[in-house]
């Protein structure tokens, strides 16, 4: 079975430099060579692995041709002088974007963590490198890994603004909700981007402010340069926001226009296919689903199909393909990726609740403060009628104001359930001030 990838909460893929311009010129080593250099044929961590061809739509794109010219110019000038760390970091950028189009992540984090950790047994103080390979953790869900890496890496030069989002993003995914707060405010002062804007409006979002979180993320589509991948994404955000506030027109036109532009872009695929779900064009949403899956091996697509074989009453169906999913994550994990957090939300969307508390504690015990996990754990002690303890963890995922309506409905669900009419009663009445159209 082809391996797939996952893409985490929205703030997670800016963890990756996908607008890296300009960053290698502020390296605190500017000729790329130390006296710590090492012979670069005596370690096999010197060797630059083979960039992954891609296939089919994406194979197509203009910017493929360029891209496999780029790097066999770099590879020449590694082996021209295998000393010099700046090839090596620009190919491990490349990598890293290609990681983002493709989806190949179970081939490109590895290769991208040898090119780093040969820059670093050149260089054991690069920035680039350790903050490149600490965008690569934060991809692989290495959260308290990515955070000590990125703040070495702020250490060694604390005057570049990337370095902060990396910081933003580690600590959002630990829970320090405060301190990704002043690390985004920083990022902001430092450069105001696409990054930045994309960051603020998560943590806007995080907080309940789903009106000033739509207004910064406009900012960043505006930042981005039309049909590049990182406005695609910002537009593709934009879209989320909009569906998650049940402004479904809105969603659909900026999917449409992303499409209009990069038609291989998967993950506008399978907004529109969420917009037939939401419509209950059922099919329609599963053949726009298989456009996505033929593009890129993102494990969402084949979850989305579940839930919609599940809403038309195929249970067997649905059932088959979220063990599907879980075997394409359960080997997805053997590339470095932590899915512990993923897995307990399938197990739990496949009623399978031993399991899903399995893995909701694995995930809750590496980071018991962040509000996703802690939602996920609130609803599996629900479904095994624990009450009591569902409450404990649905309030830890309410202590940051978060207006997510789907949270919300089942915060509501959990206090009617312990008969707090009146608590349960305005939790759902929140819920539906935020996107009337959301059910659970």
């Amino acid at each position: 079975m082809k391996k797939v990838i996952f893409i985490p909460k929205r703030a997670l893929l800016f963890s990756l430099p996908i607008l890296m311009v300009g960053l290698l010129p502020m390296s605190c080593t500017d000729k790329g060579k130390t006296g710590t250099e090492t012979t670069a044929s005596s370690n096999s961590t010197m060797e630059i692995p083979a960039l992954y061809e891609r296939r089919g739509e994406l194979a197509k794109a203009e910017e493929w041709v360029r891209t496999k010219e780029k790097v066999e110019e770099l590879k020449k000038q590694i082996k021209k002088d295998p000393s010099d760390v700046k090839p090596r970091l620009q190919v491990a950028m490349i990598y890293l974007s290609e990681a983002r189009i493709t989806g190949e992540h179970p081939y490109y984090y590895p290769a991208i963590l040898t090119i780093l950790d040969g820059v670093l047994a050149m260089d054991y103080k690069n920035f680039e490198a350790t903050t490149f390979k600490a965008s690569v953790k934060m991809s692989q869900h290495q959260f308290a890994e990515a955070r000590d890496l990125a703040e070495k890496a702020r250490q060694l030069n604390p005057n570049n603004a990337y370095v902060y989002g990396v910081l933003v993003d580690a600590n959002v995914e630990l829970g320090n909700y405060e301190e990704a707060v002043a690390m985004s405010d920083k990022m902001q002062q430092m450069k105001p981007s696409l990054e930045s804007y994309s960051r603020a409006s998560y943590l806007r979002e995080i907080y309940g402010q789903y009106p000033s979180s739509i207004e910064a993320m406009k900012l960043a589509v505006d930042a981005g340069l039309p049909g590049s991948e990182p406005y695609c994404w910002s537009k593709n955000t934009l879209a989320q926001l909009y569906e998650t506030t049940g402004k479904l027109k809105e969603a659909e036109q900026q999917y449409n226009e992303i499409l209009a532009l990069r038609p291989s872009y998967a993950f506008a695929l399978r907004g529109v296919a969420r917009i037939h779900k939401a419509r209950k064009e059922y099919d329609k949403a599963l053949v726009t689903l298989d456009k996505a899956a033929a593009i890129m091996p993102e494990f969402s697509f084949h979850e989305e199909m579940a839930e919609i074989y599940a809403l038309q009453g195929d249970k067997e169906k649905a059932n088959a393909k979220y063990a599907e999913v879980v075997k394409m994550l359960d080997e997805d994990a053997q590339s470095g990726h932590a899915v512990d957090l993923e897995l307990c939300k399938l197990y739990t969307q496949m009623g399978q609740f031993d399991s899903a508390l399995k893995y909701g504690m694995k995930e809750y015990n590496k980071r018991p403060k962040n509000i996703d996990v802690n939602h996920a754990l609130a609803w599996v002690y629900f479904k095994q009628n624990d009450i009591q303890k569902a409450q404990q963890h649905v309030q830890v995922a309410l202590r940051t104001g978060s207006k997510d309506p789907e949270l919300l409905q089942k915060a509501g669900a959990i206090e009617l359930a312990l008969g707090n009419a009146g608590p349960g009663n305005k939790l759902i009445a929140e819920a539906k001030k935020t996107n009337p159209r959301f059910t659970l």
